[in-house]
């Protein structure tokens, strides 16, 4: 059986038998059901920082995190605005209230977002799953969210290899999974919970050990704008971020040299030109780029809440990565801004879209299209 076939069989038995609760049908969704507790499992009462999954099933999960006063951290649905949000209840919050901070609404209006500095250290896992083996093989619903976010936790170091993953699942969840399944990015779980219940899995197969750079796409990293930054991060590391989009076989430095040359010939420094550089606000471009001939407008980026610190090489580092080199980048350090000039538009939504969500300097950068775009010259 593939992971698809083994989910529909599961997702089939729990809708013909009853057993699925709100939200229905169970097909494509973590199933919901009745039954379980956490709140007598040993790694829970120890834990102080608990990372839980923002789908319903877990809701009763993270309110036991709650009334047990732990930190209770919630990756944003999708990741599509960062890592983590922290559920902060209001002072003096009843059962009733934390019970509202536990839903997906709650998860919303009663939180504070978490950075990649923002130094989680989380204590216990808990995620859905769709199947489940004994040996702790896990099979999601098959968007990898919760694999990404494993790995996304041990690039940023909010989880050390000890860590316990527990999933809650009811025992016809529970099944045979063949290991020639299982991929290296899939993550395994310690603990399984069932409604009549607690298996220790002694799983000895290695989870995740970072992001597996090789199988993240352009797309993926278009739709997790955090990623962006954490690449961004591991490559000024030394790490290897090459994509699966991209030529395995070229090398890193084969790359990066052809970028830097790139930029060195689209980014002349405007002086050479007869321009005056005043403080931090100067122009580089090259009036002479045969590119632009022909060109009849120049569409302009805005990237704002550029830290005092970042300098613009950092910033020319991070367009070369993205693929979105400008032939003219207007450079304003001192009011925390940059234009990026391109030669179409096409070209500058890219770079709006390879941008939005990186992280420099510890700010997440502002970027989108100039409000007015200047005609050429």
């Amino acid at each position: 059986s593939s992971k698809w076939d083994i989910r529909e069989k599961v997702w089939d038995h729990l809708e013909s038998t009853g057993l699925a609760e709100f939200p229905r049908p169970a097909h494509r969704r973590l199933p919901n059901f009745k039954g379980s507790s956490i709140q007598e499992l040993d790694v829970f009462i120890r834990a102080r920082e608990v990372k839980v999954d923002p789908d319903k099933p877990l809701e009763g999960v993270r309110l036991a995190a709650l009334q047990a006063r732990k930190t209770l951290l919630v990756p944003t649905p999708r990741l599509r605005t960062g890592l983590f949000n922290r559920i902060v209840p209001p002072p003096g919050a009843t059962k009733e209230i934390l019970r509202i901070c536990a839903t997906s609404q709650g998860v919303k209006d009663c939180s504070v977002p978490v950075g990649l500095d923002g130094r989680a250290r989380v204590d216990l896992v808990v995620v859905g799953s769709v199947a489940v083996s004994e040996k702790g093989w896990r099979i999601g619903k098959g968007e990898g969210y919760a694999d990404m976010e494993y790995a996304m936790m041990v690039s940023m170091g909010a989880v050390q290899e000890d860590t316990p993953v527990v999933t809650i699942v009811h025992d016809c969840q529970v099944v045979d999974i063949e290991e020639e399944l299982l991929d290296d990015h899939d993550l395994t779980v310690d603990y399984i919970l069932t409604p009549t219940r607690v298996i220790k899995t002694n799983c000895k197969r290695p989870k995740p050990r970072g992001i597996i750079w090789h199988k993240v796409s352009y797309e993926m990293l278009g739709k997790i704008p955090i990623l962006k930054t954490l690449r961004h991060r591991e490559k000024q590391m030394g790490k290897d971020v090459t994509l699966q989009d991209e030529h395995p076989h070229l090398a890193n430095t084969t790359r990066a040299a052809a970028l830097n040359k790139e930029m060195a010939e689209n980014t002349q420094p405007q002086a050479a030109a007869g321009s005056a550089q005043m403080g931090q606000h100067h122009v580089e471009s090259d009036p002479l780029n045969p590119r632009l001939e022909g060109s009849g407008t120049i569409t302009t980026v805005y990237v704002g809440n550029i830290p005092p610190s970042l300098r613009v090489s950092e910033l020319k580092c991070a367009l070369r990565e993205f693929h979105v080199t400008p032939f003219r980048l207007n450079w304003q350090g001192a009011q925390h801004r940059a234009f990026l000039d391109y030669k179409d538009q096409v070209t500058a939504e890219r770079a709006v879209s390879s941008l939005k969500g990186l992280s420099l300097g510890g700010n997440a950068l502002r970027v989108e299209l100039a409000k007015s775009q200047r005609n050429k010259g």
